[in-house]
């Protein structure tokens, strides 16, 4: 199929062979989250004396809510962008969700305003303005499927009505700035790899599912559909995307690409960052045309931003031992706390500890209420 089904699309070039493409479960990927979170809740605690306070890192981006921690909206970094940010961004535009002006036969005519007055068509990504993890993101391909997402999702919230890239090659580029010093620099890049089956000739999608470590993942999940048929027969060494995201906790993979990060690369991402004001710490995910481009820093399209609470991903490269990758993370937190104590000296105040808690109980409320990813 073309790359407008969202379901048979070509997959990245592996980086050996073949079988690169199923690689086993990293060190991390088998760590059970709580398991995971011990050590970093201790290092927390340890940074929060050193720098005096639990939530210093909420200063590390003034302009966001929380710094970008917990409870902030997409929109809220695009309304932060200067013309060269927005010119490296797809195009994106909100949508408030009202059920009753949904209902009935026009109920579709805001919806359709919304993607005329951005000059939007379908297919169309859609996902919660709050949200993590790929939690609600779909691919649309029409109108009817837009009001049926919109109808489903919570009364009163918010959506993000944003243009398709069809580009193939995905990273989270990891980007910090000493408030102190002016520099910026990139600090880790990561590659995703969505989930994916290889056809036999014999088997189903769905029986190819069963038989992949990282596909199982997708089988019984009520927050996320496949976006594939899973009755379907693939022909021998046709490869099968299963999702629109590539998160992990759908069998997508991570997989380290810092021998991508170059000063062309690092000189077009702080341009941008620095067209967001006060942003000083996060992640930019974006969609690439090749690789090479991406190391020219040019040729991608920022799909969001993520600010303190991203996390550095490409620790859950297969090939990280688990010392490395705890090495990875730790250091991300401990450059987050600089940074967000740089800022309070410079007269930004920190969220209330109470304050954050609140933001993390409803956004984790919302997020059993979107409508399933696919």
């Amino acid at each position: 199929m073309d790359e407008h089904t969202g379901c048979m699309a070509p997959a990245l070039p592996v980086l050996t062979a073949a079988a690169r493409a199923e690689l086993p479960i990293g060190a991390l990927e088998r760590m059970p989250k709580w398991l995971i979170i011990v050590p970093l809740a201790v290092q927390w605690l340890y940074l929060s004396l050193r720098f005096g306070g639990a939530t210093v890192p909420s200063a590390a981006n003034p302009a966001i809510t929380a710094g970008g921690l917990v409870g902030e909206g997409k929109l809220e970094y695009l309304a932060c962008m200067g013309e060269t940010a927005r010119a490296a961004t797809a195009t994106s535009v909100g949508f408030a969700v009202k059920h009753a002006a949904l209902s009935g036969a026009a109920g579709g005519a805001a919806l359709d305003a919304a993607m005329a007055g951005a000059a939007l068509s379908y297919p169309v990504i859609v996902k919660p303005d709050l949200g993590l993890c790929g939690y609600g993101v779909r691919r649309i391909d029409s109108a009817p499927q837009l009001l049926a997402y919109a109808r489903a999702f919570p009364d009163g919230e918010t959506i993000v009505l944003q243009r398709y890239l069809a580009d193939e090659g995905e990273a989270g580029i990891f980007y910090a700035r000493d408030p102190a010093s002016g520099q910026g620099r990139i600090t880790g890049l990561a590659l995703r790899r969505f989930p994916q089956v290889i056809g036999d000739g014999r088997s189903t999608v769905a029986q190819l599912m069963r038989a992949s470590a990282r596909a199982q993942r997708l089988l019984g999940r009520a927050a996320h559909q496949c976006a594939a048929n899973p009755d379907a027969i693939p022909a021998p060494g046709e490869k099968v995307r299963l999702s629109t995201i590539g998160s992990t906790r759908v069998g997508g993979l991570y997989l380290d690409g810092g021998h991508l990060v170059t000063p062309a690369l690092t000189a077009a991402i702080d341009a941008i960052a620095r067209d967001m004001g006060e942003f000083h710490f996060g992640r930019f995910d974006v969609r690439f045309a090749s690789e090479a481009a991406l190391r020219a820093g040019s040729g991608f399209s920022i799909m969001e931003v993520n600010g303190a609470g991203s996390e550095a991903i490409e620790a859950w490269d297969p090939a990280t031992s688990l010392r490395q990758g705890f090495r990875i993370i730790f250091a991300k937190q401990r450059l987050l706390f600089e940074i967000g104590a740089a800022n309070r000296r410079r007269g930004c105040r920190p969220i209330g500890l109470l304050q954050l808690a609140r933001l993390n109980a409803a956004q984790n409320r919302l997020l059993d209420a979107y409508p399933p990813s696919n």
